[in-house]
């Protein structure tokens, strides 16, 4: 007993160190006041910059992003808190093998560039489970994944993101973490309802450059403090606790820790699943996700989509140095706390028996950066954690409104679809409030565990749908479907199998059944993906063939395929439709001048009060009266696919040094 108290003079000189910068310098205070204002000053300027008042113009921007905004704000929906305090942490417990999801969506991201996205901008869709309904008709895939893409985001994505800047305001600040997240929510929640996808977009371009500063320097702090790259080649596998439970492998650094591919059976991360398990649900994530792609759909035309990709990418080389070699510089500088391998003394140190690899990050802030830096890595966390939170709320609010909402109401009016996109996001941040206690008691040890569950479980089946439909002209409706469910089905049986048997920790003996102990959920991503294609391709042989308009710029092969007029008129009818009224119900009537008269005069009387006015001015939802809706000119429809051949060229020549990059890097590492 006497040895398990011993400890706890370890962790103290640490509880008061932490305890010293918890109040802030004043230096630090003018740092986040400044980035603060930072973020909302650009929010504001990306309110006028693009015409807020369309559906076009609130969920993609308008169309009209640049690739250097587009690069940037992939980059940081992407990389959310829970990147710094989980792959710092990942690198703390097992070393640099979770740096492959990392180098491995540099290669999804150009696969999204080159292959899908041309796919998405000739079949001008605003969501992904639209580009479904459209290639297969019919609604129920639609719906099915408008659910549960909504499901994925809220009990996921949005967790992870509160659990982990959870983690670092109350390690820094030991702030009330209610205080804390409604405040974030609050701001976020702020520009992203007033701004659409141009605020999300600009801030989140911002926020990235703040983000790479301040990981830089963080990074520079640590090889300093630790001595350089080499010392840490050769003091991590030292980076052992002073108390360990006997005659186990709790504490002790991985052998391979400096491996990316690593033994095929026995290891955490074997290497054929690195390089297939690991690449369906990335494909999902990178090229089908409606938070990565509606940015890309944003872009002006398919050589600036390509460009974005292109930044990306190369910011995608990274999280390497920034993240992953800081949380192992942590666990060398605080072996006893970062690399318990006790669980009474991690209980003690983090309040987490699991493990404290999590504050492998927050740790390296609150001990080694002197004022006003300490601040700046406060302003990089909030950062990236109201980056990820803003792109969610977005891509959810679209989804919602655009694959939902106009399936519930068909008469719809534009006016309507932008109330109903702004009010979605406040009932999320309700949402995100009320799961800040469950975020709590899983005490983010199981969070991450849930997290890769969801994705190797959920994603690979949506990921082939999407794979056929795009590059398999004779899918058809009944094979996605089919296939769908009967993937679902399987990959949620062993997510549930997973939660029954549990990875034993490092001092437990593992008693789980075979088919759950050798088989790794690598192993299992492609298990599932090869099943549901069977499913897909046996079903769609077996049933009728799609209708031409089905694949008619819908496919790689038929993405050129001459524009129709019917559906020139449909989408003019969406994105110009500019005759925002508040009288949906005469929208059909307009040769009646009585009843288009009446409806302005109700409409001026709404204007007249102030109060209204400056709210709908806020939210960048004027009125335009007596206008008719323009339709665009013919050259906006096909040419978002054309591209100039210098710039073609200058992106391909890219395409091909982005790629020898990251095959240098899994080969350097392999």
């Amino acid at each position: 007993m006497a040895a398990t108290e011993h400890p706890n003079v370890s962790p103290s000189p640490t509880a008061e160190d932490t305890s010293r910068p918890t109040t802030l310098a004043n230096t630090d205070i003018v740092v986040l006041v400044i980035y603060f204002l930072l973020v909302l000053a650009v929010g504001l300027w990306s309110m006028w910059k693009t015409k807020r008042s369309t559906v076009d113009g609130y969920f993609l921007a308008g169309k009209n992003m640049t690739w250097w905004p587009v690069g940037a704000s992939l980059f940081a929906s992407n990389v959310g808190s829970g990147h710094f305090i989980g792959l710092a942490g990942s690198g703390a417990a097992a070393g640099i093998a979770a740096t492959a999801y990392e180098w491995n969506g540099m290669l999804m991201v150009l696969l999204l560039g080159w292959l899908f996205l041309p796919i998405y901008i000739a079949s001008r869709v605003t969501t992904m489970p639209e580009y479904l309904q459209k290639r297969f008709g019919g609604k129920r895939i639609q719906l099915f994944l408008c659910v549960l893409y909504l499901f994925i985001y809220i009990f996921t994505k949005i967790s992870v993101d509160m659990y982990a800047g959870a983690v670092f305001i109350q390690q820094a600040l030991q702030w009330d973490i209610y205080l804390a997240v409604v405040l974030l929510l609050g701001i976020t929640a702020l520009y992203t309802i007033a701004g659409g996808l141009a605020a999300v977009i600009y801030t989140d371009a911002v926020q990235t450059l703040v983000m790479v500063i301040g990981a830089l320097i963080l990074m520079g702090f640590s090889f300093v403090e630790v001595g350089g790259f080499q010392a840490v080649l050769d003091k991590y596998p030292q980076a052992i606790p002073s108390i360990r439970v006997p005659n186990t492998t709790c504490g002790i650094p991985r052998e391979d820790a400096f491996h990316i591919f690593r033994h095929p059976v026995t290891s955490d991360l074997p290497w054929p699943g690195v390089i297939l398990g690991m690449s369906i649900p990335s494909m999902w994530y990178w090229c089908s996700d409606q938070v990565i792609v509606q940015r890309s759909l944003a872009s002006k035309n398919i050589v600036h989509a390509k460009g974005g990709s292109l930044l990306a990418a190369y910011l995608k080389v990274l999280p390497f140095f920034m993240m992953v070699i800081p949380g192992m510089i942590s666990r060398i500088l605080y072996p006893d706390e970062v690399g318990c391998g006790d669980p009474d003394v991690c209980k003690q140190v983090c309040g987490n028996p699991v493990g404290c690899s999590d504050i492998a990050y927050a740790k390296l802030v609150m001990e080694l950066l002197p004022a006003g830096l300490r601040g700046l890595m406060m302003a990089v966390m909030l950062a990236a954690l109201m980056s990820s939170l803003t792109s969610i709320f977005n891509s959810s609010s679209t989804i919602f409104t655009m694959d939902l909402w106009r399936n519930i109401r068909r008469t719809a009016s534009e006016w309507e679809l932008m109330i109903v996109g702004r009010v979605f996001v406040l009932v999320l941040v309700v949402v995100s409030v009320l799961w800040i206690p469950l975020v709590q008691a899983s005490q983010g040890g199981q969070l991450f565990i849930y997290i890769q569950s969801i994705s190797m479980y959920l994603q690979p089946p949506i990921t082939v749908i999407f794979f056929t439909g795009c590059f398999w002209k004779r899918t058809n409706e009944k094979g996605a479907f089919w296939g769908l469910i009967v993937g679902m089905v399987v990959g949620c049986t062993r997510m549930i199998l997973d939660f029954v048997y549990p990875t034993p920790q490092c001092y437990e003996s593992d008693t789980r059944p075979d088919i759950i102990k050798y088989v790794h959920y690598l192993y299992f991503s492609v298990i599932l993906t090869l099943l549901t294609l069977i499913v897909v391709v046996c079903v769609s042989l077996a049933t009728e063939k799609p209708k031409p308009e089905q694949i008619s710029r819908l496919t790689w092969y038929t993405r050129f395929d001459p524009v129709k007029e019917s559906e020139e008129v449909a989408v003019s009818d969406l994105q110009t439709f500019e005759d925002v009224t508040v009288c949906p119900k005469d929208m059909d009537n307009d040769a009646n001048p009585t009843k288009e008269d009446s409806c302005s005069s109700a409409s001026s009387k709404a204007a007249s009060s102030k109060l209204k006015s400056a709210l709908f001015w806020i939210c960048g939802m004027e009125k335009q009266k007596g206008e008719k809706p323009k339709s665009p000119p013919p050259e906006t429809v096909t040419c978002s696919l054309e591209e100039d051949p210098c710039m073609r060229h200058l992106v391909n020549a890219n395409l091909i040094i982005c790629i020898s990059v990251a095959v240098f890097l899994f080969a350097f590492w392999a």
